[in-house]
This record gives structure tokens, C-alpha cells and sequence, in this order.
């Protein structure tokens, strides 16, 4: 029995509780999220979460290679270990979303498409917007057309003949100041269909951009000279086939693969879809 002296070392209790986790380091669980980017320590292997089943994740890596690992401790983010955990069930009670992170309407019937269209550059952009504000379009009835450019976008209105229930919102690559696509736009907006169209842009080089690099494991897009076509360019850099048009093409769904919803894609692209959308639906 000690007599309360505070330098008596015996006079702390040593199985307190809590006293196995003295001086222990605790390392946080982190949710194995699609698209989340970890590295593997044992192996060093670095690439995104694809898909969990059971107690495994599937990694792949920039160059496509898929890795399986068991869930648990052993991996790392930005250097930091974590405990990768498969993702819990959400609550049966939580509202659905859609890929644009709007309240899902469930059992509605797409309605009768409006006489307003949104026309975009290519089939990429097309597939893009698609996939994450597909079903709010359903819904209001807005139709999406690629037209392969914007060098005659002035003829296809005048062919559309826009008005006050024919609007058409133009997304647009790449618009910024000084470049051709402004001043095409700036031409369309004083043209006789001005007030019935809207044109809008992002300021990536291609489409591709808007998607977050970190979905791809990368932390910018490489920069492409501009001798180089730029997708070409891209997949070159990240060391994937580009010798042919089905190559590109098969790159493409490699990146949208990795879109989910909303949050995988830039700001600067979101802003203006979702302008475009309440401009054609605003009546």
C-alpha cells in the first residue's frame, strides 16, 4: 500500500482500462468508394476503387491494370494508412438521388419531349451529360443533340428556327475569350434568334478535362502540346493505344466508366449544364 508520495511510480493503477491503448496509433477507416484513389503498401500498387465484392476491392491502375486486394488494413491515401472498409448500406429512408444529386421522382413516365433542345460538340459531350443529368431530362422533356461542332451553328438555327417554345442551349468546348467558339457565340447572341438561345462553355481543351483527374488516379491532365492532337496526345501520355479512332474510342469509355454522379466532375462544367437546363425548361 502506497502512502499517496506523488513520485511513488507504483501508485498508478497499470490495468486501468484503456491502458493497452497507451502510446497505440490509431488508424481511421476509410469507405472503399468507387473511384477513390489508394495505394496498396505490401506491393506499392497505386490505382482507383472499381468495384468491392465481398471482402475484396478491385484497383486499377493509369495504365488499366486491375489489382485484388482484401479490404483491411495495408493501405494509404496522400501517404496517410488507412483501413479500407466496404461501404456501408445507405438507409432504406434516405431520399434517392440521381447522378446530378436531384431528388429521384420514382415510376415517372419521361414526358413528351418539348419543342427546346440543348445541342453539344460531339458524341462525347452527349454521352457525358447524359449519363448524370439523363434522367432529369427525361423527366422535363428535353431532348440532347450532338451537331460535331459549332462552325455552322448559325445555319442549324436558322434551320431550327428557335423561339419562345423552341429555345436551344449550346454547350460549348473550350470558350474562352479571344477564341473562335466566342465569337461564334457572341455572333449567335446578336443574331435574329439571340433571345431564344443561349450559348455557354467551359474552358477545357475537350470534354474529357471536365471529368476530376484524381477519378483516373492522375493528379492534373497532362499538358499536350499543340502540334498534337490533343486526345491522341492524352492517351499517349498516359500510356494507353492511340493509333486509331477505335483506340480513342475505347479511351473515352475508360473515363466515363469512372463518372458516377455529379461529383466527379469540375464545377466549371456543372455551372453551366445545369444553366442550360433551367434556360430550355423555363417557360
Amino acid at each position: 500500500m502506497h502512502d499517496g508520495n506523488p513520485q511513488d511510480r507504483y501508485s498508478a493503477d497499470v490495468l486501468r482500462p484503456g491502458w493497452r491503448e497507451v502510446g497505440r496509433t490509431v488508424i481511421p477507416s476509410q469507405d472503399a468508394t468507387a473511384g477513390l484513389v489508394v495505394e496498396e503498401v505490401a506491393t506499392g500498387f497505386c490505382g482507383a476503387v472499381i468495384r468491392i465484392e465481398k471482402s475484396v476491392v478491385t484497383l486499377e491502375d493509369r495504365h488499366g491494370k486491375l489489382r485484388l486486394f482484401p479490404l483491411g488494413g495495408g493501405f494509404l491515401i496522400d501517404g496517410r494508412p488507412v483501413v479500407l472498409a466496404a461501404p456501408a448500406r445507405a438507409a432504406s429512408r434516405k431520399p434517392a438521388r440521381t447522378a446530378s444529386g436531384s431528388l429521384a421522382v420514382s415510376d415517372a413516365p419521361a414526358r413528351v419531349a418539348r419543342g427546346s433542345r440543348i445541342f453539344v460538340e460531339g458524341r462525347h459531350d452527349a454521352e457525358l451529360v447524359e449519363k448524370v443529368w439523363g434522367a432529369d431530362l427525361r423527366i422535363e422533356g428535353v431532348v440532347v443533340e450532338y451537331i460535331e461542332g459549332v462552325d455552322n451553328l448559325e445555319e442549324l438555327l436558322a434551320e431550327f428556327k428557335p423561339g419562345p417554345t423552341r429555345k436551344v442551349g449550346m454547350l460549348v468546348d473550350h470558350l474562352v475569350a479571344g477564341s473562335k467558339e466566342s465569337r461564334i457565340a457572341d455572333a449567335v447572341a446578336r443574331g435574329p434568334y439571340g433571345r431564344h438561345v443561349l450559348v455557354v462553355g467551359h474552358p477545357y481543351v475537350d470534354v474529357w478535362q471536365a471529368v476530376k483527374p484524381e477519378r483516373l488516379g492522375l493528379t492534373a491532365w497532362p499538358d499536350i502540346r499543340r502540334s498534337i492532337e490533343w486526345k491522341h496526345g492524352i492517351c499517349e501520355a498516359l500510356g494507353w493505344p492511340h493509333e486509331d479512332q477505335a483506340d480513342i474510342a475505347r479511351a473515352w469509355q475508360r473515363i466515363l466508366g469512372r463518372v458516377r454522379t455529379f461529383a466527379d466532375l469540375e464545377p466549371q462544367l456543372l455551372g453551366r449544364v445545369e444553366h442550360l437546363i433551367d434556360f430550355v425548361t423555363v417557360d
